[in-house]
Formats: structure tokens, sequence, C-alpha cells
């Protein structure tokens, strides 16, 4: 099933903690977990971030039923239902949202304090919907991946925009700050232009600095797609001169390339196309600057731990 929003777990966190005993979170996530019957792979499924999201949402659960006065914590990561929470689940709503927590001047003054510095009544009521689409972390790692997403596409489009010449000291560049070919000046010595005038670079790079192994590289700045044929060619190129290969394509693959790279047993044929090029470039900083940053922080529990 569907991981289920952080709202909708909020009841269910409380009626795990209905006996009024003090329970490590994480065994309060398990539970909800095996309640909600969410597969393996479900509980593993990760933001952006690489946190997971189904701990990720019983986290902001576990806030905002905590900001509301229904549970507390009493000690890192244990919690314990409170009398008010108690007092709710006597006469339970069918699902505890935001709308339901805002009964709670506890709430609402968390709620204004991190949203907007007009304490009115009618702007806290306005900002209340924004708050149950998805907790504040899937907000930002959701607008992370959409502006990463724009930024790729535009890479995509200034690469197709240059000469090949830029482009054989693009691929040079980026995979020398992936740790292949030595330096620049040797990486460049072994990847060579293209002799057909198709915008390509061809030649053997050394997988490390020290030259222990050697990788048969081919990248080609075409938009047509690259279909099984030309794979064939390239794995025809690198025998006798390599067994790992790298084809790099500012297009993509057809699904018959790729099962044929897939099904290969002698050799490993890694294949890249424009969308994983622009990601790459992103990863290790080639043709992009940085523009702003944020830093996310949280609460350093070991400071506040006093020596006896």
């Amino acid at each position: 099933m569907a991981i289920p929003d952080y709202d909708t777990l909020i009841l269910p966190l409380l009626k795990v903690l209905s006996d009024g005993k003090e329970r490590a979170f994480g065994d309060c996530v398990d539970v909800l977990a095996k309640q909600f019957r969410l597969t393996a792979d479900e509980q593993r499924e990760l933001l952006p971030s690489r946190t997971p999201i189904f701990s990720s949402r019983a986290g902001w659960a576990k806030t905002y039923a905590k900001k509301a006065g229904l549970l507390e914590q009493p000690r890192r990561s244990w919690v314990k239902i409170t009398e008010r929470g108690t007092q709710v689940l006597k006469d339970p709503p069918e699902k505890i949202d935001i709308k339901f927590l805002r009964k709670f001047p506890e709430f609402v003054a968390f709620q204004s304090a991190h949203g907007s510095r007009d304490t009115s009544e009618s702007a806290r009521s306005e900002a209340a919907p924004s708050a149950v689409a998805k907790p504040p972390e899937e907000v930002i790692d959701s607008a992370f991946l959409s502006m990463k997403q724009q930024l790729a596409s535009e890479l995509l489009e200034q690469i197709l925009r240059c000469s090949p010449t830029f482009f054989e000291r693009l691929v040079v560049d980026l995979l020398v700050a992936m740790g292949y070919g030595g330096s620049v000046h040797d990486a460049g010595r072994a990847l060579v232009v293209g002799k057909s005038g198709d915008g390509g670079i061809d030649g053997i790079i050394k997988q490390d600095k020290l030259g222990l192994d050697a990788i048969y590289v081919q990248a080609k700045r075409w938009e047509a797609n690259i279909s099984r044929p030309q794979i064939q060619g390239f794995v025809g190129a690198l025998h006798g001169r390599a067994n790992k290969g790298v084809f790099i394509t500012t297009s993509s693959f057809t699904k018959e390339a790729r099962e044929y790279a897939d099904e290969l047993r002698d050799l490993k044929v890694i294949l890249i196309d424009g969308q994983d090029l622009a990601d790459l470039m992103i990863e290790h900083g080639i043709g992009v600057s940085p523009k702003a940053t944020y830093v996310v922080k949280k609460v350093d529990y070991d400071y506040f731990v006093e020596e006896e």
C-alpha cells in the first residue's frame, strides 16, 4: 500500500501509546509499519536527502502530536502519551489532522512561531492548510528535486549548443572529477576525437591514477537515440583493448540497447544517457556553480548530556 501521510499516523501513534507506558520511538515506528502493512521496500524508500520516507513522516507525526500536548518525550528517543492524549482517545476523531490539532493553543502558537509573523487569527487560519500536504522536510526535498531537474534540462540544452570540441573537454573534465584518468592532461591525451566528425570522443582511460586498470570510453554529442547495433559496435571496439567500457551520450538509449549491455557477461559496459550525464555534472560540479546554500540543523542531544 502507499506510504501514509504524517497526519494519518498521528492517531495510530497515540493508540500505540494508549497504555500510558514509555516506549522507544523506533519501536513505535516498527509497530506502525506492521499496522499499515508496509513492505520492506516501502519502509526503505528514501527522500532525495536519503532519509527513509516512512520514518520521516512518523517523526513529524510525533512532533506535531507533541506540540499539541498529546504526547511527551520523557527522555531522548522515548515517547509517552499525556493526559490530554488519553482524553482524546476516549472519543477519538476519524483522523487527527492539522485542523484538529489547531484546537489546542500550544499547537497554534507553534504554527504561528514557524509561519507568518502576522499572529492574527485570519493569518493563522490561512497558514494551516500549507502544513497538511507534506511535512517541511519533504517540501524542501521536493523543491530541491524540482530545481535539480530543471538545472539538468538547462545543462543538456547548453551542451547541445556547444561545439564538439567543447563537448570533448567537458567529458574529460567530468571523468577526471569522478576520479578517472589521473590528471586532466593525462585524460585528454588518452581520449581522442572521433575521426568521423560525428561530434564524439573515444579512447582508453585509466580507471585510477596508478593505471591499474583501463576503461574504454566513447561519448557522442547526439540528439538521436543510441540503438543496439551502435552498442554492439562499441563492444567490438572494446575487445582486446579493455574489459570495461563507458558509453556516454547526450540523448538516450533504446530498450534493446540497454538489454544488450545488461546481458554481457565477459565485459562490463555502463551506459550514461543525457539525464545521467547532467546529474553527474551537477554532482561533481562541472558546468555549474552554487547559487545558495541552506543548512538544515537538528538538536545535538549529545551536547546536553551532563557528566555525573
